[in-house]
Formats: C-alpha cells, sequence, structure tokens
C-alpha cells in the first residue's frame, strides 16, 4: 500500500507535518526540535524575524535542506497581508505562504471575509495561498474557488492545546474540496495529530505544542510519529464502530466438546 507525498504548489514533500519558528527557549531547541520532527516546511513569521539580539531567524534555519513558509500572522486587514506577502517574495523567500487576516485580538480567529479577499489578490498575483480559517466547510469551498492551494482548518484556537473540537466539520471539509487539508492550530498532544489524520487530513501544522512542550524535541519525535500512524490508520481502514459486542474469536465451524 504504498502512499503518495503531499503535494503543494507543484512541489512534493514526503513529511506530512509542518512545525513553526515561535516561542522556543532557545536557536539550538528549535534546530534540535525540527530535526526531530522530520518535517520538510518551517514556518516563519514576517514580523517575527528579527532577534532581540539583533541576529535574524533566518540565519538559523537550512534553506537548503527545509522549504520556508513566510506567514502573515499579526495581520489584520487583507491589504495588511497582501503587502507582507509581497515583502516575503521580495525578500527571495518565495511565492508560498501561509495567509492569516486576524478578525479578533482575543480569540485570534480568522476574518472570513478579510480572507477571501486577500486569496483572491494573491492567487491572481502568482502565490501559492495556504490560508488559515475556521473549521466551516462553506467558507473552505469559497477559498478553493479564490484559488487556494490548499485550506488550513483550525482544530482549536490558536495556542490552546485543545485538540480537534469538531471533527465533524473537519470531515465535511475534507469531502467538500479538491484541495489538500492541513490542520491548523489548536493541536495539543500526539493523540490530536493522529486524529486529524485518522479523518483523512492531508497534513498538520503545530507550533506551540512542540515549543511549549517540557521536552520539545521529545514531543517534536513524538508528532513525526503521530502524524505517521494516523495517515497509516487512515489509509489501512477503520473498522466500523458497533454498539455491542461482536466476538473477535466466532465459534462458527468449530466443534462441540461432549462429555
Amino acid at each position: 500500500m504504498r502512499d503518495t507525498n503531499l503535494v503543494l504548489g507543484g512541489k512534493e514533500f514526503s513529511s506530512r507535518l509542518i512545525v513553526g519558528t515561535g516561542k522556543y527557549a532557545s536557536m539550538e531547541v528549535m534546530k534540535q526540535a525540527h530535526e526531530a520532527s522530520g518535517a520538510q516546511i518551517i514556518t516563519v513569521a514576517l514580523r517575527r524575524v528579527s532577534l532581540p539580539s539583533g541576529e535574524s531567524l533566518l540565519d538559523h534555519l537550512d534553506t537548503t535542506r527545509y522549504t520556508l513558509l513566510p506567514n502573515t500572522a499579526g495581520c489584520y486587514t487583507a491589504d495588511e497581508a497582501i503587502r507582507t506577502a509581497y515583502l516575503a517574495r521580495e525578500a527571495g523567500l518565495g511565492e508560498m505562504v501561509k495567509l492569516e487576516v486576524i478578525g479578533d485580538s482575543r480569540t485570534l480567529f480568522p476574518d472570513v471575509l478579510g480572507l477571501l479577499e486577500a486569496t483572491k489578490t494573491l492567487a491572481r498575483e502568482g502565490f501559492i495561498v495556504m490560508p488559515y480559517t475556521n473549521d466551516d466547510p462553506v467558507t473552505a469551498k469559497k477559498l478553493e474557488d479564490a484559488g487556494a492551494a490548499c485550506v488550513m482548518p483550525l482544530g482549536a484556537p490558536i495556542g490552546s492545546g485543545l485538540g480537534i473540537r469538531n471533527p465533524y466539520n473537519i470531515k465535511i471539509i475534507i469531502e467538500t474540496v479538491t484541495v489538500p487539508v492541513i490542520v491548523d492550530a489548536g493541536v495539543g498532544t500526539a493523540s490530536d495529530a493522529t486524529i486529524a489524520m485518522e479523518l483523512g487530513c492531508d497534513g498538520v501544522l503545530m507550533n506551540t505544542a512542540i515549543a511549549g512542550a517540557q521536552d520539545p524535541v521529545e514531543m517534536a519525535r513524538a508528532m513525526n510519529l503521530a502524524v505517521e500512524a494516523g495517515r497509516l490508520a487512515y489509509r489501512a481502514g477503520r473498522i466500523g464502530k458497533k454498539l455491542y459486542a461482536t466476538a473477535s474469536s466466532p465459534l462458527e465451524g468449530v466443534p462441540e466438546w461432549t462429555s
């Protein structure tokens, strides 16, 4: 049962785990966690590229090994997000962009109207747009129609660690769109990543769940295994759920004992 790779913007990736660069205790821990995760795509918040030390975050990332995914975190309007994406392209970070247009500073839920507007504009300008969105199948379909290369519904609010709060909506999104579906935000531990993949998602993106763990490197390794396990389980096909027991050792054909 040979699997296919994740395809985004015409480029193939064997890893279905995407990781971030924020909240790590040190650059060394971040690099070790990236290694343990097996990820091939790493997100970079463009507004946080400059470090307090005066260095650039990009100095600590091996761009020959990882595909950088600039994101528009912190943008609250479509225009702001579009400008940030242009800046990323001009800085040589390519045309793949994780698009965030935030609608509320407390929940960090997306502004759907702004997200759709920015997706249309950037897709028209040749960007590979990967929009962070809510878990609404209607919005997901509109984003696909607007030119999104994938849709990235939240599992739960960013950084909350609550896991997949509405697996039914995620499943409907998977059935509604033809582009890849990547769960973004809310993952707290390895089982959350596995659940997302078992639903049929094409990938999982996370940052806080790894960077905020007591041992980020070990958690990164766990997430790597969890994504692989969930993908394998999805492709293998789980048994149906039943209300009552079914004997694992059927009695049909077994001779009766006589005294």
